[in-house]
């Protein structure tokens, strides 16, 4: 029996699956074989089997809303069952995207992986981190009502100083001003006195080691910094031998645009210590000759259907299609126009439960993605509806302006097969009267 409140809690398109939830593990379909590439087993592997005891520091990226933080959460579960201490956080909780340095990143690290050690029972007793602190509230004139400031735990006082910052530009630029000369040092304190007695607590417990990761710092704002900087290339490039030297394991997920720049070499070299970043790609609707992927389409109805139905197995999630839909051939038309974006096909579906209560007829679901294209369509200049044409055929996108133009707006998709990655057309657009007008005149 569908419950119809539970099934669209769990289609909100903004939700994250969490491992440590037995439930939301019901939820979870594993796409790695279909998507072409096993990058969260890779990422697991570097850090428990290659390198238990000696710091990593691995990138991750792909498009925005394709699963990267559900799979990063399952990162997160296998490290622990592995018997490492796992620090997952949103960077979007303590860090501006629009205004982002290496110190602020340092900052928000230092304060999670703490507040998470003193969540386990581990207190540290930082000196002179502690004393650069105080002299940055004091500095910032921060008033921190206390009876005792010596008593302020690790994480409080850096929760202040990044409340206080957040929500002023010029306090911050103030900050990283002040800071930006001792960045050096303040590493080398974070990790004698935060990461390197924090590793040997959790050894004493039987812990293997601490594990950072670092989601979202994929949304930093891509505008440029300087006159030839954007704000990526300044972060993950030009600080990124800094930020790789954190004396724990650490994964990074990074803006998909510098993986089409011409900075990509220098960001492998320095953030990635010479090794490239994972992409993510999307669940594939298609092969590269059009033909449909049965496997790829197949895992996209389990997933709908798991939603629906997470006590029941998978053969017999089959058997219940008609309590959610129409007809199969509705269910599958949801998992093809969404070109295997996950986010898009959940949000689709989200429309059409506000829509109407299932089983979902195919002239709503019609309806749902008449309304996603159209709110596509209206972004999109003539020229671009020539670009769009001219990279569906060539099935790949080149340059930064190729990124921003395509795939950064999702009018183009990223896929990888045993050939390598390619690149093909959101369905959305792909029906586009436009689209076929343009196609034709080609």
């Amino acid at each position: 029996m569908l419950d119809l409140q539970a099934f669209f809690d769990n289609c909100n398109p903004s939700r994250t699956l969490v491992f440590d939830n037995l439930l939301d593990r019901r939820y979870y379909i594993d796409f790695a074989q279909v998507r072409g590439a096993k990058v969260i087993d890779q990422l697991q592997r570097t850090i428990t089997k290659l390198s238990p005891h000696k710091p990593t520091c691995q990138l991750f990226s792909g498009h925005i809303g394709c699963g990267k933080s559900t799979e990063l959460r399952r990162l997160e579960a296998l490290l622990k069952q592995q018997g490492f201490h796992v620090v997952y956080f949103e960077s979007t909780q303590d860090l501006d995207t629009a205004d982002m340095g290496v110190t602020d990143v340092m900052l928000a690290i230092t304060r999670q992986v703490s507040e998470n050690l003193e969540n386990f029972g581990i207190k540290l007793k930082p000196g002179y981190l502690g004393k650069l602190l105080n002299e940055i509230i004091e500095f910032l004139q921060t008033p921190i009502e206390v009876k005792a400031e010596a008593e302020i735990s690790l994480p409080l006082k850096i929760g202040k100083i990044t409340a206080k910052t957040r929500d002023s530009p010029n306090l911050r630029s103030k900050l990283r001003q002040y800071l930006e000369p001792q960045t050096n040092n303040i590493l080398q304190l974070i990790n004698e006195e935060v990461i390197e007695r924090g590793n040997q607590e959790l050894a004493k417990r039987g812990n293997k080691g601490l594990v950072v990761i670092v989601d979202n710092l994929d949304r930093v704002d891509p505008r440029i910094r300087t006159t030839e900087r954007s704000q990526s290339e300044y972060l993950f490039v030009d600080r990124g031998e800094q930020l790789r030297r954190l004396n724990c394991h650490v994964v990074y997920t990074i803006p998909l645009v510098l993986m089409f720049s011409n900075e990509v070499q220098r960001l492998t070299n320095h953030l990635g210590g010479g090794v490239a970043p994972k992409i993510l790609p999307m669940v594939p609707v298609r092969l590269r000759d059009g033909r449909e992927h049965e496997e790829g389409m197949a895992q996209l109805r389990q997933m709908v259907l798991a939603r629906a139905f997470p006590t029941v197995g998978p053969e017999e999630r089959l058997n219940l299609i008609a309590e959610v839909f129409d007809d199969t051939a509705t269910l599958d038309r949801l998992c093809s126009i969404s070109g295997g974006h996950v986010r898009n096909l959940l949000g689709i579906l989200y429309s059409c439960l506000q829509a109407q209560d299932p089983p979902i007829s195919r002239e709503c679901l019609e309806d749902a993605i008449r309304s996603s294209r159209e709110i596509l369509v209206t972004a999109i200049t003539d020229d671009e509806w020539e670009l769009l044409r001219e990279f569906t055929q060539r099935q790949r996108v080149a340059g930064e302006d190729g990124y921003q133009t395509l795939l950064h707006s999702l009018f183009m998709f990223e896929y990888q097969d045993k050939e390598g990655r390619w690149f093909g057309i959101n369905p959305l657009l792909a029906e586009a009267p436009e689209f076929q007008r343009c196609t034709m005149e080609g």
